[in-house]
């Protein structure tokens, strides 16, 4: 005898028929049955959910990142898992259920197809492990840093200290810079222009010095110094460094020019700016000298 059939022996209430589903008979008992897997399920879920925020919390911001993304998951699982449970033990046939909501579930995910992309988006990134919370990523042209990998949406933030919510599907459809994947090293550019009359050994010279000693610059990568190109006012160059943190660039891009100008102002090198030169026909020059001398 089961504990169901004990408890209708002793409180015959419980075998009270309500209505029916189909073949089934719905009493009193199946809906407290019913009741109970429901609270069960959301007890297993949540106790569930608080388990994994404890070992998100004690592992790193990569991992942790990882583990909040399969507390999602595991959590609508165990909900969908219970609710299926309970919906048989009243008497609802799934296959026949998932038969007639086959219209309604194409109409809706043409609907809601936007979220649907964003959720598979998610799991990918799960997965795959090439996007990672406290990754420095480059997105729309603008740099950001990720705090949270939702299963919908990636919170991030950027260099004006704005909280940026973007699709998933957004960093998986598109293209993303992401500086730190493999390492955290990044390049910095310095172009800087100077006259044609220059030593252009002298000004090597002075920009190999200024970079090779600025105490920021990673040591694992040799500072660079190229002649670009012959401008139309210009002798161009590039003085290259790397740093270790791309989150910084900004503020280390501001420090190599003013690294590069007080090198090139102490060594007496000029750096070039626009110019243009004017003639003129000879009749108009010798009126222009004709009116000066007057």
């Amino acid at each position: 005898m089961s504990w169901l059939e004990s408890l209708e022996r002793w409180f015959p209430i419980l075998d009270l028929p309500l209505f029916r589903l189909g073949n089934t008979t719905v009493t009193v008992a199946t809906l407290l049955t019913v009741l109970i897997i429901i609270v069960g399920t959301l007890i297993v879920a949540r106790l569930v959910g608080k388990w994994l925020d404890r070992v998100a919390n004690r592992r790193s911001l990569e991992a942790a990142g990882s583990v909040a993304v399969t507390a999602r998951l595991v959590h609508y699982s165990i909900l969908f898992v219970g609710f299926g449970i309970a919906l048989h033990t009243a008497g609802i046939d799934l296959t026949a259920l998932f038969a007639a909501s086959a219209v309604f579930g194409v109409i809706m995910g043409f609907a809601m197809q936007n979220i649907a992309s964003n959720f598979v988006s998610g799991v990918i990134l799960l997965f795959e492990r090439s996007i990672k919370p406290g990754d420095i990523l480059e997105v729309d042209g603008r740099f950001v840093t990720i705090k949270v990998l939702g299963i919908r949406a990636t919170i991030a933030r950027s260099l004006n200290e704005e909280d940026l919510i973007i699709p998933n599907n957004v960093l998986v459809q598109s293209i993303v810079k992401n500086y730190t994947l493999r390492d955290s090293l990044y390049r910095l550019d310095a172009p800087v222009g100077v006259v044609y009359r220059s030593d252009m050994a002298e000004v090597r010279s002075a920009l190999e010095k200024a970079i090779n000693e600025i105490p920021w610059r990673s040591s694992k990568v040799e500072p660079v110094v190229l002649m670009k190109e012959f401008g139309a006012s210009s002798v161009d160059f590039a003085a290259s460094v790397w740093i270790e943190d791309p989150w910084l660039h900004r503020l280390r891009r501001s420090e190599l020019n003013e690294t590069i100008w007080w090198a090139l102002k102490n060594a007496g090198i000029t750096i070039a700016f626009p110019q243009l030169d004017v003639h003129f026909d000879p009749e108009i020059e010798r009126s222009m000298t004709a009116l000066a001398q007057a």
